[in-house]
């Protein structure tokens, strides 16, 4: 535990000579929950729950989705952007999924996030810093 301490101490200590944030020098703790699927004319609709208990804010946030059909074969790659994501913040993000049915989608996986930025400029690590949650049938990854 002592270990620990001294651990995050030096990383922040070494973030701060650098010229970056303490709150920068570790990944940004984001949870993203997949919390309904819902039919509509053109595809499905995709809600997600975001929530981020940092005290930075984010101006980009760009995901790289592949949804997966049933039988497990790639259906679709999209790029969506879930910012502004605001400090201390949950917030519920949707995004139409055109061209493919929800109950088509057997899983989405974040293959990558594209861009990750805040006003002072990139962030980094920011997909090592994701937890994922699923609340429909359909499992969220990275």
């Amino acid at each position: 535990m002592l270990q620990t301490s001294r651990t995050i101490a030096a990383t922040a200590a070494i973030g701060i000579l650098m010229g970056v944030p303490a709150a920068l020098a570790e990944p940004p703790k984001i949870a993203i929950e997949l919390n309904k699927l819902e039919p509509h004319d053109k595809g499905c609709k995709a809600f997600l729950v975001v929530s981020h208990d940092g005290a930075i804010e984010f101006e980009i946030f760009k995901l790289d989705l592949i949804l997966f059909q049933r039988d497990g074969v790639i259906g679709k790659r999209i790029a969506v952007n879930l910012a502004p994501i605001k400090a201390t913040k949950k917030s519920v993000k949707q995004f139409d999924l055109e061209g493919i049915a929800c109950d088509q989608i057997g899983s989405i996986l974040i293959n990558d996030i594209l861009e990750c930025k805040s006003a002072d400029g990139p962030v980094n690590d920011c997909l090592q810093g994701l937890t994922l949650n699923s609340l429909t049938n359909v499992p969220l990854a990275k």
